[in-house]
């Protein structure tokens, strides 16, 4: 190849002489355009690069030879590995509040590794769980997650802390299980995500019962559809709940939303000691509430960075949460839009913990 190089540099200066005319420029040496190629290919296997983050005013690019922002280095490569009887981990849980043509939905299905958990809400829970969010969930739940199970798709369901009438809550959990225009009778998600959940348990435990027994109606729902159906429901409070909820024989939920706030009061005044209280013993994890370390579910929004998600990920996990879910969006919906980091930086450094 050198040996070419200067038999055509010798050429031209020949040719040079002989014409008394300027010389072409040279061609790029072979590397820089080998160079090239390969940072196209890189970039082609990223996939599409993350907006501008807040730090870049008028969406400047940084410059040339600058560090990668932590939003734009690739997500780590996971392959699918079980998680043995008894080992804890954390799994992401993601609150997808967009419209099923959203392109936040189609970014979640093609996420690897997959989220474990996806919430969808149709009108507040309330607009017609159609074909085509029925298309949206069976596309969802094809994905793989860190552990090699499918994604679960759950149905955002309002609550009012209790005091919505229990005719309504029913049939808001109706139009997921039951929807009209499914000839199929096949179910399109795999529980439901109860919200605005009261964390007391009332005069004589009668919230907590109230919630009980809209679990069971999802239980008795989903089993009618399909008797081998392994439904989730999941009751979010947004901050620790009375343990009378995870009480045996009486409890409301496979999972509970223990914390929903910003990044600051997470990492700050904000948490308030643990997952469960007593009115007598205060606030504590509520570990031995949880013997599959997967009973909690903290949302933690305004993450400053990709850093700082990775920080929300490892507190999470310390504090006993078994789900979790970190995005930069911020008030007064953070769960409409994507957080500025790829999906798949999420979920692949969430199968590291554990």
């Amino acid at each position: 190849m050198a040996r070419a190089r200067a038999v055509k540099a010798l050429y031209a200066v020949l040719v040079t002489w002989l014409l008394t005319a300027p010389a072409p420029a040279p061609p790029a040496p072979a590397e820089a355009a080998r160079a090239v190629g390969a940072d196209r290919a890189a970039g082609a296997d990223r996939g599409p690069s993350p907006g501008p983050a807040p730090s870049r005013p008028g969406g400047a690019e940084p410059a040339l030879g600058a560090a990668p922002s932590p939003a734009s280095v690739p997500a780590p490569t996971v392959t699918p590995v079980p998680r043995a009887p008894g080992v804890r981990g954390l799994e992401i849980a993601v609150p997808a509040y967009v419209w099923a043509d959203d392109p936040v939905l189609a970014d979640l299905s093609a996420t690897g590794p997959a989220p474990s958990v996806v919430v969808l809400n149709p009108g507040n829970g309330d607009a017609p769980f159609d074909a085509r969010w029925q298309a949206r969930a069976d596309a969802l739940r094809t994905g793989t997650t860190a552990t090699g199970e499918r994604t679960k798709v759950l149905g955002y369901v309002h609550t009012d802390h209790g005091r919505r009438d229990p005719a309504a809550v029913r049939a808001s959990v109706d139009n997921y299980l039951k929807p009209s225009g499914n000839g199929s009778g096949r179910l399109h998600v795999d529980g439901i995500f109860f919200d605005v959940v009261s964390r007391d348990c009332g005069p004589g435990n009668a919230t907590r019962d109230h919630y009980a027994a809209l679990r069971r109606y999802v239980q008795d729902t989903m089993h009618a559809a399909d008797p081998d159906a392994a439904e989730l429901v999941v009751d979010n409070p947004g901050t620790a709940i009375a343990d009378c909820y995870l009480e045996p024989g009486h409890r409301t939920a496979d999972v509970f939303v223990t914390f929903e706030d910003t990044y600051a009061a997470y990492t700050s005044g904000g948490w308030r000691g643990g997952n469960v209280f007593d009115p007598l013993g205060g606030y504590r994890a509520g570990t031995e509430l949880d013997p599959s370390g997967t009973a909690f579910w903290h949302l933690v929004h305004d993450v400053p960075d990709a850093a700082a998600m990775r920080t929300t990920l490892r507190t999470a996990f310390e504090r006993g949460a078994g789900y979790a879910y970190a995005t930069s969006a911020v008030m007064p919906n953070p769960w409409n839009t994507a957080p500025e980091w790829k999906y798949a930086l999420q979920t692949g450094y969430a199968a590291t913990l554990g």
